[in-house]
C-alpha cells in the first residue's frame, strides 16, 4: 500500500504538477511501465504465494484492466461535457483516480468483511453480475449522442457551493474579490471520482468472484487503476473501434456472476434453499479455466472488432461506432467541449445555461 501510495504521488509530481498535454510516446512508456510493474507483482505472487493465489491476481488484474477500458468511454463523455482542457486532463483524472482508489478500498473491506460473517453475500454478487451483464449486452456499445448526466452528487455541490464559470489555470479554488469559489475543475474531478464508484458496483464483486484473498482484490484493483489516466491518451482515438467490447464484457461478467452463484450454493447456509444445506452437484469452476475464459473472451472480442473495422473501412465507414472522441488527434485522446464543434465560444460547458456560460482558462494572476 505504501508502496503504490508512492507511486501516486511520483506521478503527480513528476507528471501532474506542471499542467501539459502528454505526447503519444509518454503515454505509451509509463502505460508499458506500470502493466510491468503489474506483471511483475503477479510473478511475486507466483512465487511466494504459489499458483492458485498467483493466477487469481491475474484473472482479477485482467478482468479489472478490461472494465476500466470500458469506464474510459464514460470518462470521455464527462471530459468533452465539461469542456476541460486537454492540459489539464492529466490533473483531473489522476486526482479522480486516487479518490476512487481510496473508496474501493473501503468497498473493498466491507465486502472482505460480508463474506467472511454471511456466505449468502456471494448470492448477491452474483445477481448484481448476472444483472449487468444483462444490461452490458443490451446496450451494445455507446451511443454518439449519450450525454453525461448529472448525478445527485454534483447538482448538490453545485447548488451549495459557489462556482467558478471559468478555469483559472490548474487551481481547484480560487478567491474572487475576498470570497472563495471551487472551479470547473473541481466539479470534473467530483464527477470522474463518482463516476469509479458507481464502476466499482460491478468490479469490487467481479473481482471477489475470482478470488477472496483481500490483498490479491486491493492490489488488482490498484494496479488496473494506476495506469489509467496514460491509457487515457495512449488509446487515442481507438475507444471507436472496440465495437464488440461490451458484449466481450458482458460474456466476463455473465461468467463470474454464475461461477459466484455456483460457490454460493456449495457454502449455502440459507435455510430456504436445500434446508440450509450445501449443494454441490455443480462443481466449482477453477481459477485455472476462469482466467483462460476471460483472455479467451477479450482476444474474441478484439480480433472481431478489428475484423469488422476492416470491412467497414472498405466500405468508406470510418468510425463504427461514433463513440470516439471527435476531437482525438494524432497525439492523444482531446475531448472537445461542445462548443469546438457548434461555433459558440471555445470550451463551452454541455451543462451551460443559456446565458452561455463558458468554460475558458484564465490567468489567475489577473485576479482582482
Amino acid at each position: 500500500m505504501a508502496a503504490i501510495v508512492g507511486m501516486i504521488v511520483f506521478d503527480f509530481i513528476g507528471h501532474v504538477r506542471t499542467p501539459h498535454a502528454p505526447s503519444l510516446k509518454e503515454s505509451a512508456t509509463w502505460s508499458a511501465i506500470y502493466v510491468g510493474i503489474a506483471i511483475l507483482f503477479g510473478i511475486g505472487v507466483f512465487i511466494f504465494a504459489g499458483g492458485q493465489f498467483g493466477g487469481e491476481y491475474f484473472a482479477g488484474y485482467v478482468t479489472e484492466k478490461a472494465l476500466s477500458v470500458d469506464n474510459l468511454f464514460v470518462f470521455v463523455i464527462i471530459m468533452a461535457s465539461f469542456g476541460v482542457p486537454r492540459e489539464l486532463q492529466q490533473k483531473v483524472l489522476l486526482f479522480g483516480i486516487a479518490f476512487a482508489l481510496a473508496l474501493r478500498t473501503v468497498f473493498i473491506f466491507v465486502g472482505a468483511a460480508a463474506i467472511e460473517n454471511f456466505s449468502w453475500v456471494f448470492y448477491l454478487f452474483g445477481a448484481i453480475l448476472i444483472y449487468t451483464a444483462v444490461i452490458q449486452a443490451r446496450s451494445g456499445g455507446h451511443d454518439d449522442d449519450e450525454e453525461y448526466k448529472e448525478n445527485a452528487v454534483l447538482r448538490f455541490v453545485k447548488k451549495v457551493v459557489p462556482t467558478t464559470e471559468e478555469y483559472h489555470s490548474d487551481k481547484l479554488t480560487t478567491k474572487i474579490d475576498g470570497k472563495r469559489f471551487i472551479t470547473p475543475l473541481m466539479i470534473a474531478l467530483i464527477a470522474i471520482g463518482t463516476a469509479d464508484i458507481i464502476f466499482a458496483v460491478d468490479s469490487i464483486p467481479a473481482i471477489f468472484g475470482l478470488t477472496q484473498e483481500t490483498f490479491l482484490v486491493f492490489t488488482a484493483n490498484a494496479f488496473s487503476l494506476l495506469g489509467l489516466r496514460q491509457l487515457f491518451f495512449l488509446i487515442d482515438g481507438l475507444l471507436d473501434r472496440l465495437v464488440y467490447l461490451s458484449y466481450g464484457l458482458a460474456v466476463i461478467l455473465g461468467f463470474i456472476g454464475i461461477k459466484l452463484v455456483i460457490h454460493a450454493l456449495h457454502t449455502n447456509e440459507l435455510p430456504f434453499i436445500n434446508g440450509g444445506e450445501h449443494i454441490t452437484l455443480i462443481p466449482e469452476i477453477p481459477t485455472w479455466l476462469s482466467l483462460l475464459v476471460i483472455l479467451a473472451t477479450l482476444v474474441v472480442t478484439t480480433v472481431l472488432s478489428l475484423r469488422k473495422n476492416k470491412k467497414d473501412a472498405e466500405r468508406g465507414i470510418t468510425s463504427p461506432t461514433g463513440a470516439g472522441d471527435k476531437g482525438a488527434g494524432r497525439d492523444g485522446l482531446h475531448a472537445q467541449g461542445p462548443g469546438d464543434r457548434d461555433g459558440s465560444p471555445a470550451g463551452a460547458r454541455a451543462d451551460a445555461p443559456p446565458s452561455g456560460r463558458t468554460a475558458a482558462v484564465t490567468d489567475s494572476s489577473r485576479e482582482g
